[in-house]
């Protein structure tokens, strides 16, 4: 029992990076209406910026968000600009080769610059931990876990309190009537691009203290986070905060009782469970894009 509760705790901790890096998914796909493979290269490049600016600087990852997010946004807008605004009127597989195009010539880059060698930060709290009734608790995941929760109620408040997030909200549930109403959709696409990166890029930082950096890194996300996103429902960001904390659970549990080479064997058996079962996710509605920030 003790090694089982310290598993799931273990898990949870891990899901809510999984959680933050799948919300900035859905919010892409829900506004945008592109399916982003290069997402998780994303992650890669702010777990590589944080990496560099502690070996260079000294400084610690989580003191270095203060420069990865705004540099996150930006490139997210960079990336609306001058990769998916191009294609935006073209068809679905159009955008997924194009986004798969960029994941690859991104891992590549990562390969050709930094050495396929993992890149690790030591911290103070990188191996801390401390005991709450018998279960061994990781500073560095539990510090993630908390960021992560902190910036998807941010997040969720920014959508749902905001006239930013009221204007997204309108643009994912109806783009063209939000366009003859004078909505100015193109600029809002920069910004939800811009948050979609700076969450995955933040997620990056907050996995570095406990996770090492490595140009693969990013297709692993990439993966982890488009199971989130369809067993939580494509466009629910409430099923993307569910499925991230129930991914790492499970994943963590696979590792423990069956076997670490099979952790991956696991996700995707559940994630087709789920497509067969329930196609639209634990909280999608089938048409997937309607829930965006709503819930």
């Amino acid at each position: 029992m003790e090694i089982l509760i310290q598993t799931l705790v273990a898990g949870v901790l891990l899901g809510g990076v999984y959680a933050l890096v799948s919300v900035g998914l859905n919010l892409l796909f829900g506004v945008v209406r592109v399916i982003n493979f290069a997402h998780g290269e994303f992650v890669m490049i702010g777990m590589y910026i944080a990496f560099w600016l502690w070996a260079g600087l000294g400084l610690d990852p989580y003191v270095s968000l203060l420069i990865v997010a705004p540099a996150m946004f930006l490139l997210g807008v960079i990336f609306q600009r001058g990769i998916i605004q191009p294609i935006q009127g073209t068809s679905a597989n159009m955008k997924i080769f194009v986004t798969v195009g960029i994941s690859i010539i991104l891992q590549n880059l990562a390969l050709f610059l930094w050495g396929g060698q993992h890149r690790t930060v030591s911290t103070s709290y990188s191996t801390s931990v401390f005991n709450l009734g018998g279960v061994t608790i990781s500073v560095g995941r539990l510090i993630a876990f908390i960021g992560a929760l902190v910036l998807v109620a941010a997040l969720f408040y920014i959508m749902n309190r905001t006239m930013t997030g009221t204007v997204l909200r309108a643009i994912a549930e109806d783009g063209p009537t939000a366009v003859l109403v004078g909505i100015p959709v193109k600029k809002f696409y920069f910004v939800a691009t811009g948050i979609s990166v700076m969450l995955a890029g933040v997620a990056g930082v907050m996995l570095t203290p406990f996770t090492s950096a490595s140009p693969m890194f990013g297709f692993h996300m990439t993966l982890i986070a488009f199971i989130v996103v369809v067993i939580g429902g494509m466009g629910s960001m409430v099923g993307s905060l569910v499925g991230g904390v129930l991914l790492g659970a499970i994943e963590t549990l696979a590792g423990t009782y069956i076997s670490p080479a099979l952790q991956q064997a696991v996700l995707f058996a559940i994630f087709i469970i789920v497509v067969l079962v329930r196609p639209q996710g634990l909280f999608g509605k089938g048409a997937g894009t309607e829930e965006v920030g709503l819930k």
